[in-house]
């Protein structure tokens, strides 16, 4: 498995393990994460720490050319706020867990020419099930149903 977005999976168990949704996401520059983050809207009230959003907060400021040659891995396909986060700062390319429990804009963010991949992991794809089987109201909060 990819140690990027293993790293991810840690994070979303993490999240889990706190009494919250469990997406994880790592930013990843030259090699390296930077930065890691978790869906913390439970835990801390938050209506736009989704894992992504938590990672960027994680990370904190970063050049232009930073974010240009860096990749965003997250466990799910990430929302419209979170992958129009990634567009705003130019990455050029996010690797998804899986996007069969929820699928984010990512045909549109195709076409503004980021390399999008999914991985269809199935660990990723339990996580997701598993909790919104036994959660979907607070799944359907989340997402904004």
């Amino acid at each position: 498995m990819d140690k990027f977005l293993s790293a991810a999976i840690e994070q979303a168990k993490q999240g889990l393990a706190e009494g919250g949704i469990p997406i994880g996401s790592v930013l990843v520059i030259d090699g390296n994460i930077v930065g890691r983050g978790h869906n913390q809207r439970v835990q801390k009230g938050s209506p736009i720490l989704h894992a992504e959003m938590d990672c960027f907060e994680n990370v904190g400021r970063l050049k232009a050319a930073d974010y240009k040659k860096a990749t965003l891995y997250s466990t799910l396909s990430p929302c419209d706020m979170c992958s129009g986060t990634a567009l705003l700062y130019g990455i050029p390319k996010i690797v998804i867990g899986e996007n069969k429990t929820f699928k984010g804009p990512e045909d549109y963010v195709r076409s503004r020419g980021v390399d999008v991949t999914v991985l269809d992991d199935p660990q990723c794809q339990q996580l997701m099930s598993d909790f919104i089987q036994h959660h979907p109201e607070l799944w359907n909060e989340d997402i904004g149903e």
